[in-house]
Order: C-alpha cells, then structure tokens, then sequence
C-alpha cells in the first residue's frame, strides 16, 4: 500500500499527467452518458414494439451492442430497432474499441508505468540524512570514489536529469536522485545544507554552473570541481568551488616521478607531514643480490623498506627478499634520512637519451613538463600537430609505428610514459614497446579502474589510473588528508589508534601480520617518530600512519574500523 502510495503521489503532482487523467475522466463521462441515453432509446423502442424489459437488462444490451458481443437474446423486429442497432453498434466499435484503448494508455496506462518508474528513483532525500556526499555524475572517476565513501562509511548520492539512467544505476545498486544538475531545489532536495561536500566532475562550463548554483543555496558546503583547461581553474573558483583539481596536471606530475632519471637514488613520490615516502631503484647499485637482511638500511641510514615493486606488482617487505636488477624499493624515513640513502647507495649515470613520451595531450604534456623541473630531456611522440604546436621537445608521428619510436631513440631511452586517454591503445603501446626493448622502463596511464591488471599483463613497471587519481584527491580533501594514493594500489592511511590496541607495543599489536598493512610513523600531539621501534607503545589518542595495498588498508578497517 505505501508502494501504490508513492506511485500515486507521483502521478498527482506532474501536472502534465494530472491534466491526463482529467481528459481521461472526461472521456469517461461521456461514455457513461452515451450509455445511458441508449439504453432510455432502447427501452422507448422496445415499448414501440410491444416489447417490456427492466432498466438493467438496456444496460446490458447497450454494452453487449456496444462490445461487439452481440449475444443475440435481446432482438428488435422493426427496421427503425434495427437501424438503431448498427448505430449503437457503430459507436461502441469507435468509442469502445478504438478511443477507450488508445485513450488509457496513453493517458492512464503510460503515466502510471511511468510513475511506478519514478518512485524508484527518488526526487528527493530524507530529511534525517547529513554528512553526506552529492556527486553530478556516475563515471570513471565517481566510480571509484563510491567504492571508497563505502569503505568509510559516508552516505552519497548521484544526481541524475534522466530517469532511464537512474533506472540503470538504481539497477546497479547505486544511490541516485532524480533532478535537474542547475536547478537550485535539486540541491535542496539532495539536503546540500547538510551535506559535507559536493563534487561535480562534469564539463567546466557545467561545472561553474553547479558550484554557482550551489553557493546560491549554502555558502559553507564544500565543493570540489575538476577542471580541464586552466582558464576555467579561476572561474570556477569565483563560481564557488572550494578546489579545482587539474587531475592532468597531477597525472602528469605523479608519472614523472616514476621515470627512471638514469640513476639508482630515492626520490621522494609522497609526503605525510615529516614523513617521506621514496622509491628507489637499484639497477647497479650495491644492493642488487642481497636481501633486505643483508643490507642492513634501517641501521646503516634509518630508512626502512616497507615494500618493493617487481615488474607492476607489490610485494611486502619481508627479510628474505631478494633485490635484483630490476626492484623498486618503497622508502619511508625523514628527509635527511633519504638524502642519507642517496649519498651512500645512490649510482649516479648520464642520461645520453631522452625520456620518450606517447601521447601529447594534457597530462603527456604536463608530464614533460614535469619532467624538465627535474632536469630530464624528454621527448613527445604523437599524430596530431595540432596538440604538440609550440612544444620544442616534440616528433609528430604514430607511436606504433616502428620506424617513429627509433627516431625518438627508443632503443637508448631510460624509460616510456604512455599518456593518452585510450585504455586500449595503452595496453597496444605498453605490449609494443616491450618488444622492442624488453629491458625498458615502461609507465602506462589508465582511464579506468578496472584495466589495470591488463597493463600489468602487457608489461608496464607502473600504472596509474587516472580514475583512481581522481577518487583519492577528493577523498583526501573530504577526509582532510588522512589518506594519501602513493602508488596505484598502494595507500598510506593515518588514523587514531584503535582502542584494542592503545597501550601495546608494535611488535604486541601484530598489525602487519594480521593485516599486511605495516606501521611507518606515530604522531603523539605535534611530535611525529618515524620508522618507530618494535617496542614503542601505542598511547591513547595518538595516530598512527600506515602504509599497504587496498586489500590491506580494507582488511584493517575490516577488524579494527575507520576512526
């Protein structure tokens, strides 16, 4: 009853169908009243002839007539009975079997099909509902992100303008609002004065327009765009976004990072306060066929290794692992602890060869960018001039051409950056340039989540998703910073200890062996121990930094819970 309930709320309050229903009722009425006068014509006929039958029974000859039924147990003898017969059967035909049909479902049968649609896709939220996130759009990057606000249990909801796509996501079980993105009672139906962020990932015309109609309706509601050129990063801020994220600028930043500077020393790809986290590779350094054991970095220069990168893949620290040519070391220590690293295992080579980067569209040419702050030559290949016009360090060409790729010096280059926004080119590329230099450094960009473990499998050393960027930097900002992506799959989380924990030692608390996830700092008020000893008791109150896969992070919140 409360389900027809709704489904009758709705069809009351579109006036387009409630003006339906009263052409519908009108209909009605003059069926009702074509009924009745044929059935008095009837019975002044029947009395013509002789003829005597109860009012009930010129109902029911008038409906049988009129259906088409035509019992045939009522008759008239007379031509003028007869006559009267083919018109009372002519209009039934009209009337009952053409407009009756047509009349009801287009307006009765249509609207409440409608309807039994619309109340499965709410117009509005429940008034309770506060601390929640209002999302504009389910895509590559909000995708992700609500799999995150689940993992710490922050209540969204995606608005969507068309009911067939709330129907879609409703379907998919995602929490969806039906409204219009630039009308203001959307956002006061969504409750935007109780929320705790808006993010709006649409186009930056789109999203001026959402973060202006916002801040018309709360002026303390977060509000996160994305911005795709940088003229738009002003206007939007002026519109009443709180940040404007360029996420092809930090795509580009973060892959740069990665590229092999043709030397074996640390360098630092994230920052938690004091706190650094470095990865390092080792390819001729003293370090290569010894295991962590051996070479003894935590008492040598104070760092320590909380994990290692194998080809694309992870793999916790343990005091077995071997290190070879082609192992990445995860670092985390203090900054003087990592410029200690440097100058006692760190190989210093010339590069005689450019970094090669496929791909020049934002975050290909952020990349380079990013690349010349530390001191790297660089080379962009990609087809179309028209995104490469005015950039010196440029080759217009195919980059699965092979004849383009030895032009660019593939064969001497340190590394490759695959940056374009096509996921399965850049599975192509990855795979491509692998056989031509297997030994190469290959970072491969994904648009989506979900493609990662193919550029693995096609042979990139690194992979960063574009859609996981984009999720983590609007967690972080909703979280104020207590989560950071260091690497795809890889995340340092800060929370308050667990109170199953406080007053036990690291070692007492088995954190990594129950979790994976390993602890590499501990804040007690402003004071932040890096790389803390076994030993060191976890005090009330204070917060400890941890490091790990997501799979670790979530099996942690699994039995300890987010704080």
């Amino acid at each position: 009853m409360k389900f027809l309930g709704a489904q009758i709320s709705f069809l009351l309050q579109n006036k387009p169908d409630r003006k339906n229903l009263r052409l519908l009722f009108n209909f009605l009425l003059v069926l009702l009243g074509m009924i009745t006068v044929f059935s008095v014509i009837f019975h002044l006929l029947m009395l013509r002839e002789g003829q005597t039958f109860s009012w009930l029974t010129g109902f029911y000859w008038t409906l049988t007539v009129m259906s088409t039924l035509g019992f045939g147990d009522i008759t008239f003898h007379s031509d003028f009975g007869r006559l009267f017969s083919i018109v009372v059967l002519l209009s039934g035909m009209l009337f009952l079997l053409v407009l009756f049909p047509f009349t009801f479902i287009n307006f009765f049968y249509s609207p409440w099909i409608k309807a039994q649609d619309q109340s499965r896709v709410p117009r509005e939220l429940p008034k309770t509902i506060q601390g929640h996130v209002i999302l504009t759009r389910y895509g590559p990057i909000t995708e992700p992100l609500i799999k995150k606000l689940h993992r710490f249990n922050y209540e969204y909801v995606v608005l969507v303008a068309d009911l067939a796509e709330g129907l879609r996501l409703k379907e998919m079980g995602i929490n969806v609002m039906l409204g219009d993105l630039v009308d203001p009672q959307t956002y006061r139906n969504a409750r935007v004065e109780k929320a705790a962020m808006v993010a709006t990932t649409e186009s930056d015309v789109l999203n001026t327009n959402v973060a202006f109609t916002v801040r018309g309706i709360n002026k303390e509601v977060t509000i996160i765009s994305t911005a795709n050129t940088d003229a738009a990063v002003d206007i939007l801020k002026l519109a009443g976004s709180n940040n404007v994220l360029q996420l092809g600028e930090i795509m580009g930043l973060i892959l740069s990072r990665r590229a092999n500077a043709g030397d074996a020393c640390a360098h630092v790809v994230g920052r938690f306060g004091e706190l650094q986290i470095a990865e390092a590779l080792v390819t001729g350094s003293a370090l290569v066929g010894m295991t962590l054991k051996e070479t003894e970095l935590r008492q040598k220069v104070g760092v320590s290794v909380v994990g290692i990168w194998e080809r694309g893949n992870f793999q916790t620290a343990r005091p077995e692992t071997l290190i070879s040519q082609s192992t990445v070391l995860v670092l985390a220590g203090s900054g003087d602890q990592m410029e200690l690293y440097n100058k006692t295992f760190g190989v210093k080579r010339e590069l005689n060869a450019p970094v090669l980067i496929l791909g020049g569209g934002r975050v290909g040419r952020a990349t380079g960018k990013a690349l010349s702050v530390r001191n790297l030559d660089y080379k962009i290949v990609e087809k179309d001039p028209s995104r490469v016009k005015g950039v010196r360090n440029s080759i217009v060409g195919d980059a699965s051409d092979r004849e383009v790729l030895h032009h660019a010096r593939i064969m001497e280059s340190p590394s490759v950056i695959i940056t374009t926004h096509d996921d399965d080119v850049n599975v192509y590329l990855t795979i491509y340039c692998r056989l031509i230099r297997p030994d190469i450094q290959i970072i491969t960009r994904s648009t989506l989540e979900r493609n990662l473990g193919n550029m693995h499998r096609a042979g990139a050393d690194f992979v960063m998703s574009y859609a996981s960027l984009g999720a983590n930097t609007i967690l972080n900002l909703l979280q104020r910073s207590d989560i950071m992506m260091v690497a795809e799959g890889l995340d340092l989380i800060k929370v308050k200890i667990p109170k199953q924990l406080t007053g036990k030692t690291i070692k007492e608390s088995s954190i990594r062996k129950e979790t994976g996830c390993t602890i590499i700092a501990i804040r007690t008020g402003e004071e932040m121990t890096i790389n803390p000893e076994p030993e060191m008791i976890m005090e009330e109150g204070a917060e400890i930094i941890l490091i790990g896969t997501v799979e670790a992070e979530n099996q942690f919140l699994r039995i300890y819970g987010a704080n």
